[in-house]
């Protein structure tokens, strides 16, 4: 049974390419005003300056990790190992989830484009943090060779243009 599928097997992914999950505008990681994320200290990435309250998945893949208490932070891991952490606003822990909406939980399946957390950005903004969000790639994955991170990208549309490039092993 189904003779022509013996022996094939899917071509290895060499790059996956990872975008926008936010709809705003794309800045440098310096840009952002936190030094765990300007200086790189936690991986390679972006930054968006969110227009628009909704973080959709970038790709498929699985909810790695939801910080279930204050829903200001998703990570979302691919087939291939990479992942991708999307963390909205800088010290928005302190709020404790006020303002923020999550519509998946850990472990779930996710799909490109799928909504995974609404917020609130005058709320956000009300209480005094800043919503740029962070868009990176966390260090010490070993399915990663490099990661290029396209900030030049400008103006963006959740979901419509790449981001971040990840060169896999």
């Amino acid at each position: 049974m189904f003779k022509w599928l013996k022996g094939k097997t899917e071509p290895k992914l060499e790059v996956l390419e990872v975008t926008a999950p936010l709809t705003g505008k794309v800045v440098p990681l310096d840009q952002v005003p936190d030094p765990a994320f300007a200086q790189k200290a936690m991986g390679e990435g972006v930054a968006i300056e969110p227009t628009e309250g909704k973080v959709v998945a970038p790709f498929d893949g699985k909810v790695a990790h939801l910080i279930d208490k204050s829903k200001h932070a998703v990570i979302l891991e691919h087939a291939s190992g990479a992942q991708v952490l999307i963390h909205i606003g800088v010290n928005t822990v302190s709020l404790k989830g006020e303002g923020f909406k999550a519509h998946v939980s850990t472990g779930d399946t996710v799909k490109a484009g799928q909504l995974l957390i609404e917020f609130d950005i005058a709320a956000i903004q009300a209480a005094g943090y800043p919503v740029i969000t962070p868009v990176l790639i966390p260090d010490g994955v070993d399915a990663i060779k490099s990661v290029e991170s396209l900030e030049t990208a400008g103006s963006v549309t959740a979901l419509s243009e790449t981001v971040i490039r990840v060169h896999l092993n």
